[in-house]
């Protein structure tokens, strides 16, 4: 099931940030398509293939890229509750 426990370093080299592009919002390299952008929606419902449609200057990985960036902070800020000790 892929590389557990985030691939950073493949969504680091995807998305940067610019302070003189898109107002510094996380962006995919070489494009102005923001993260925001395509993580809203995959979480509308669009597909891969629908947002490369919208998208022409995206690739595939870029997709996946998001998608780690997005499981890496969801893994940063949704802490593990501690399961009760059972006697």
């Amino acid at each position: 099931m892929g590389d557990q426990g985030g691939n950073k370093k493949g969504f680091e080299e995807r998305i940067v940030r610019d302070p003189k592009t898109c107002g510094g919002e996380p962006i995919f390299k070489g494009t102005r398509v923001t993260l925001r952008t395509v993580l809203a929606s995959l979480a509308a419902g669009d597909t891969a293939k629908e947002i490369l449609v919208d998208f022409p200057s995206l690739k595939p990985e870029d997709i996946q890229a998001a998608i780690a960036f997005a499981a890496a902070s969801a893994e940063e800020d949704l802490p593990v509750p501690e399961v009760p000790h059972i006697k």
